[in-house]
């Protein structure tokens, strides 16, 4: 039923700026909530941001808080993250995925995009 295709990956040097997007299938996409997670090999998948139907409420992980913007768009389907400030323990290959309640927790996401992959350089 949820399609979502991630973008806006690449290499980029520590203290650079990435703008990822992720497009979402589905005529009730502001009903979903909307996050992004990263997973680097051998360590478990992430939790970076989260979003609400309607952009009420926004939840970062510490890791990122002050450097990262989540945000949507519902006109077009698409949610995104701003990247600022990156350092080299960012490098991972993020995710979006959606939920029916905001939640931090891995598990409490059904549907998710295939990935795309951000390398920070020192």
């Amino acid at each position: 039923q949820v399609q979502l295709v991630e973008s806006g990956g690449g290499l980029v040097e520590a203290g650079g700026s990435l703008r990822l997007s992720c497009a979402a299938s589905g005529r009730t996409f502001s009903n979903y909530v909307m996050a992004w997670f990263r997973q680097t090999p051998g360590k478990e998948r992430a939790f970076v941001a989260v979003i609400s139907g309607g952009s009420s409420t926004i939840l970062y992980a510490e890791a990122v808080k002050g450097r990262f913007t989540i945000s949507r768009d519902n006109t077009k389907n698409k949610v995104y993250l701003q990247m600022n400030r990156l350092k080299p323990e960012d490098t991972a290959i993020y995710y979006c995925a959606t939920a029916w309640v905001v939640r931090t927790t891995e598990f409490s996401y059904n549907y998710w995009g295939q990935g795309t992959q951000v390398t920070v350089s020192s």
